[in-house]
């Protein structure tokens, strides 16, 4: 289980979601849990700081949403986040604050940590991204296999069982992920690691490395 626990991952001081990771080992363990979790917390959330324009919506004040992104809940837009134009939010989640949610981007079933970026034509969906993540133009989550068999996080010689069909990117605080990227099912990405764009990747990357292919994978010195 080494690089994929939810304590090597992530800073869970940044994120509204500490209560619920916490409770687990491995993120996607989260997964099945964020809308119910959204539902419970949205109705704590002080109104003098988060208008709720619908169900099951809760956003906050000082958020900047473009008048043509489509929002719908369960969701939390947290303080001083920015929803660009065409942004498509489909439900279950949860944006941290002061994150950016671009153009065109679409979400589902996610956490995004405080201060991700996911900017231009990003899809994100089963997944959680740690703090300071960033998805560059293009690159997304492909959270389906393509036989739709249940996902297995694939680390080295180690099998991980999720019972999920659908398992996105678990991208730890300051992964760093390239324009163009394709992260496959179930790809985990340590603390730290970068990915150089138009990469295909898959299984668990190590916290601290640089990816420029998965057969020229080295670690920051």
């Amino acid at each position: 289980m080494k690089d994929v626990r939810i304590a090597e991952l992530f800073d869970l001081t940044h994120t509204r979601a500490e209560e619920l990771l916490r409770e687990k080992q491995c993120p996607w363990e989260a997964l099945f849990e964020i809308g119910a979790w959204i539902l419970a917390i949205g109705e704590t959330l002080d109104p003098a700081c988060f208008d709720h324009p619908a169900p099951d919506v809760w956003i906050a004040k000082s958020a900047k949403i473009a008048p043509t992104a489509s929002i719908t809940g369960p969701c939390i837009i947290d303080e001083e986040t920015e929803v660009r134009p065409g942004a498509f939010v489909r439900g279950n989640v949860l944006v941290g604050a002061g994150a950016v949610v671009g153009n065109s981007t679409e979400l589902k079933n996610v956490i995004l940590f405080d201060g991700v970026q996911v900017p231009h034509y990003n899809y994100v969906g089963d997944s959680i991204l740690g703090y300071r993540a960033h998805m560059g133009a293009g690159s997304i989550t492909s959270n389906v296999k393509g036989d739709k068999s249940l996902v297995v996080i694939k680390n080295g010689e180690e099998t991980i069982e999720t019972g999920r069909k659908k398992v996105g990117a678990m991208l730890g605080d300051f992964a760093e992920i390239g324009c163009g990227c394709v992260l496959n099912p179930g790809t985990v990405v340590g603390r730290r690691t970068q990915i150089y764009p138009l990469t295909s990747v898959r299984g668990v990357l190590p916290a601290d490395a640089i990816c420029k292919a998965m057969d020229n994978i080295v670690l920051r010195k």
